[in-house]
């Protein structure tokens, strides 16, 4: 029988990471979902993990996908062999908390209208701890005309919807909008989520039910620049291609705080880097 739900997982280099990933997934007290995972050609022996999990009667496990093509390849790879007529799409070292999919499924149910659905989220370093709790949905709760959630975005000048283990969406709009949008790569999934978004109404949940992993090592001066950069031509796309949607003062607005998060989630990093040193030095004296 075809499932409601479609959880798909595009994996690369998660072998730290991707068995907690499916363990989160695979124990969801929803029943009616399916999981999809496709390696994205890993070097560091995450599909010999993701072999362990075999058999499993919810777990679709496909051939790996070819290298190249960045996240866009994977993550148009496991989406296109969803079945469910509502997707997620968790990264393959990112957690969802067991409730994830009943809650969303349920917003769904409730509001008819809605097109996608989000959470907010917990931010954890490599080692698993938290160090940002209930992260998201800044300017919105509750049902929000997809208008109003565009919008918000924009002016937060950052990704209010969240990673996508935040969210849930209807397959037949993301395959409607062309899959995933690379325009702006660093806003792959931000963007993606706006197009979803015009559709009709988002279901804001001010709960965490997703949980994303932290690198110390991912950010730099450059990424910090070319995200903002990216970030202020997606607001600017928005506001040619939508009229009304955002003003320009809006546009100010979230172009400014878009300059002012990236470098503000630098120092973050920066921080988590020294906190991490830190916490190995100690071990390694134990």
């Amino acid at each position: 029988m075809t499932p409601k739900v479609s959880i798909v997982i595009p994996a690369y280099n998660n072998v730290q990471y991707v068995a907690e990933t499916l363990d989160s997934v695979l124990n969801q007290t929803y029943d009616d979902y399916e999981v999809v995972i496709a390696d994205h050609s890993s070097v560091d022996g995450t599909m010999g993990v993701i072999e362990s999990y075999r058999g499993h009667p919810k777990l679709r496990i496909l051939s790996p996908t070819p290298a190249g093509g960045g996240a866009q390849a994977n993550w148009n790879r496991v989406s296109s062999e969803a079945r469910g007529a509502y997707v997620k799409l968790v990264c393959g070292d990112d957690l969802i908390a067991p409730t994830a999919v009943a809650e969303q499924v349920a917003a769904f149910e409730t509001y008819p209208t809605a097109v996608l659905v989000a959470s907010l989220r917990d931010l954890v370093d490599s080692s698993g701890d938290v160090f940002v709790k209930n992260r998201g949905l800044q300017g919105i709760s509750g049902l929000v005309s997809g208008a109003k959630a565009v919008r918000a975005t924009v002016i937060a000048g950052s990704n209010i919807f969240g990673e996508p283990a935040c969210v849930m969406y209807r397959k037949e709009l993301l395959q409607a909008e062309g899959g995933w949008d690379n325009t702006n790569p660093y806003l792959i999934d931000e963007a993606t989520y706006a197009r979803i978004c015009f559709h009709g109404d988002v279901v804001a949940i001010r709960r965490s039910l997703a949980t994303f992993r932290i690198s110390a090592s991912q950010w730099s001066v450059r990424l910090a620049k070319q995200q903002s950069d990216q970030a202020i031509a997606f607001h600017e796309e928005i506001a040619r291609k939508h009229p009304g949607v955002v003003s320009r003062f809006d546009l100010l607005v979230g172009n400014a705080k878009a300059v002012a998060m990236s470098y503000a989630r630098r120092l973050a990093y920066i921080r988590l880097r020294k906190r991490m040193g830190h916490e190995h030095a100690v071990e390694s004296t134990v």
